[in-house]
C-alpha cells in the first residue's frame, strides 16, 4: 500500500510539473523530454552523493545549474544540453539532439525546484519505471501531441511477449522501438526466469536492442529503460534509420510495430541501400523485409502489420511469397479497430519462424464483432486470454481449434496447407457476426472530426504539391 501511495503522489508531482510547463507554453511531448533531461541530471547528482560516481562531466552537473536563476539558468541549461548531446554512451543517447523548450527563466527555475524536492535515484526501479510509463501513456493518449504514433497498447505488447516467450539467454530486438514498450515487456518477462548473476548481467547489458529514427523517441525510450535499471552504462536504444543503415547483427527474437504508410518525401530510397529487397515505397513492407533479414535461423518474430500486407498484390505479394517460402508463418492474430491512436486502421500480428517454409496457418479473429474505444472500452490484457491459451506457446503441436461446424463463429481456426496454397491472400475471414456500432454520439462526432481533419490535411498537402508543379 505504501508503494501505491508513493506512486500516486509522484504521478501527481510530475503532472504538477506538466501544468507548470503548460503555463510556459510547453506541449506534452516537449514537457516529457525536458523532464527527462532534468530528472537525469538530478538522479546523477544523487548517485554521486552516495559515492557511486557520476556519469556526467564536471561543469555540466545538477550542482552547476540548479542554483542559478534568470538568464544565467537558461544559458547554463542550454549549454549543458548542447554539450551532453555530443557525449558517447548513455549520456549522448539520453541527450540526443537535446534543445531547451522552456525559455522563460521563472518557469524553468520552478521545474528545477520541483524535481529537486524529491529523491529519485534510490527509488525502486519498478516504481520509477511505473511512473514514467504513466507519463508516456498519458502522452500517447494526447492526440494533439501526435505522440500516439509511438505508443502500442501495453495490453497487446504483453500478450505478444507472452506467446513469443523470449528466454533470458536470448537476444531481443525492435528495429522501430518507439518508447521501448516491447523491450521493456520482454525484460520483465525474461528477468524472472533465472537468478543466475551472469544471466541477469547479460539480460541488462547485452540481450536487448532497439532503434528509432526520431531523436525524441530515442530519448524517451532510453530513459524508460534506464529507469527500469536496464542499460545503465550504455542504452540498448540507438538513433538509426533501420531501413538504410544495414547491420550484420542477427537476433533470436524480433517483436515490433513498424510505422505504416509511405516513406517521407526526401528520404533516402530504401532500395538504393538494400538492393536485395523487393522494391516498394511502403514502409510496412520494407520493415517486414528488414525484420526477415535480422532474425537468426531458428529465431522467431512477431510483427504488427496492416491488412494491406496480407492482401495487396504486386511487390507486396512478392514479399509474402518470399516470407512463406523461407519462413514458417504459423499464426495470424486479427486485431480490432479502435486500439491504436490512428483512426480506423485495420491491423494484424503475424508470427513466424526462420528456416522452414509455411505450410498450414492458424488464425485467431479478434476483430469480427469486437469493438474497442480508447475512452470507453480500452483494450485490456485479459481480452487476449483466449488467444494466449489457444496459441499454446511451446506446445504448438497441441493446438485445437475452437471453430467447427457446430461452432462456426469460433475465433481460433486452422487452415490446412492446401487451403493456404489455394488462397489468393492471407486475409482469412469466416465469422458471421453483426458488428454493432456502440459508440456514443460524442464518439461518433469525434471520429467524424478526425476523418475531416485527415481529409483537410491531405487536401493541403495536395495543394502544396500541385503548387510546386507547373500545370
Amino acid at each position: 500500500m505504501a508503494d501505491q501511495k508513493s506512486e500516486a503522489a509522484l504521478v501527481k508531482k510530475v503532472k504538477d510539473i506538466a501544468n507548470v510547463m503548460a503555463s510556459a507554453g510547453v506541449g506534452f511531448t516537449d514537457y516529457i523530454t525536458q523532464l527527462t533531461y532534468i530528472l537525469f541530471l538530478k538522479m546523477d547528482a544523487e548517485k554521486e552523493e552516495l559515492g557511486l560516481g557520476s556519469s556526467i562531466p564536471d561543469g555540466y552537473k545538477w550542482k552547476d545549474v540548479a542554483g542559478l536563476s534568470g538568464e544565467d539558468l537558461v544559458e547554463k541549461y542550454e549549454e549543458i544540453l548542447s554539450d551532453l548531446s555530443e557525449e558517447e554512451g548513455l549520456i549522448g543517447t539520453i541527450f540526443t539532439k537535446a534543445i531547451n523548450k522552456i525559455d522563460r527563466p521563472a518557469m524553468l527555475k520552478k521545474v528545477f525546484q520541483m524535481v529537486g524536492d524529491e529523491n529519485w535515484y534510490m527509488m525502486d526501479g519498478d516504481l520509477k519505471g511505473a511512473i514514467y510509463e504513466r507519463i508516456l501513456e498519458d502522452n500517447g493518449q494526447d492526440k494533439k501531441s501526435g505522440a500516439g504514433q509511438y505508443f502500442t497498447p501495453r495490453a497487446l505488447i504483453n500478450a505478444i511477449v507472452d506467446v513469443v516467450d523470449p528466454k533470458i539467454t536470448e537476444t531481443v530486438a525492435d528495429p522501430c522501438c518507439g518508447t521501448g514498450g516491447f523491450l521493456l515487456a520482454a525484460y520483465d518477462h525474461m528477468r524472472v526466469q533465472s537468478r543466475d548473476i551472469e544471466k541477469q548481467k547479460f539480460l541488462k547489458n547485452s540481450a536487448l536492442f532497439g532503434a528509432d529514427i526520431t531523436p525524441l523517441v530515442v530519448t524517451l525510450g532510453s530513459m524508460n529503460l534506464f529507469l527500469h535499471d536496464i542499460g545503465v552504462n550504455r542504452s540498448p536504444i540507438t538513433l538509426r534509420d533501420s531501413l538504410i543503415e544495414t547491420t550484420d547483427d542477427l537476433y533470436q527474437v524480433v517483436m515490433t510495430n513498424p510505422p505504416f504508410g509511405t516513406r517521407p518525401q526526401g528520404s533516402v530510397e530504401v532500395y538504393a541501400n538494400r538492393p536485395e529487397f523487393v522494391k516498394t515505397s511502403d514502409n510496412q513492407v520494407n520493415f517486414l523485409q528488414h525484420i526477415m533479414s535480422i532474425v537468426k535461423t531458428g529465431g522467431r518474430a512477431a510483427v504488427v502489420l496492416p491488412d494491406s500486407v496480407l492482401t495487396d498484390q504486386g511487390s507486396t505479394a512478392q514479399v509474402r511469397e518470399i516470407l512463406m517460402k523461407n519462413y514458417n508463418l504459423h499464426t495470424i492474430l486479427r486485431l480490432p479497430t479502435g486500439i491504436f491512436y490512428a483512426n480506423g486502421v485495420k491491423t494484424n500480428v503475424i508470427f513466424f519462424e526462420k528456416g522452414k517454409p509455411t505450410k498450414d496457418i492458424w488464425v485467431y479473429d479478434y476483430r469480427t464483432g469486437i469493438k474497442h474505444t480508447l475512452a470507453t472500452n480500452p483494450l485490456k490484457r485479459a481480452d487476449f486470454d483466449e488467444f494466449v491459451e489457444c496459441y499454446r506457446s511451446g506446445h504448438q503441436q497441441d493446438r485445437k481449434p475452437t471453430y467447427s461446424e457446430e461452432n462456426p463463429n469460433g475465433r481460433w481456426r486452422h487452415f490446412s496447407e492446401d487451403e493456404v496454397k489455394n488462397a489468393d491472400t492471407l486475409d482469412f475471414k469466416w465469422i458471421d457476426l453483426e458488428v454493432k456500432d456502440e459508440r456514443t454520439i460524442q464518439e461518433v462526432l469525434n471520429d467524424m472530426q478526425a476523418e475531416s481533419d485527415g481529409i483537410s490535411e491531405a487536401v493541403l498537402k495536395l495543394k502544396k504539391l500541385l503548387g510546386d508543379i507547373d500545370l
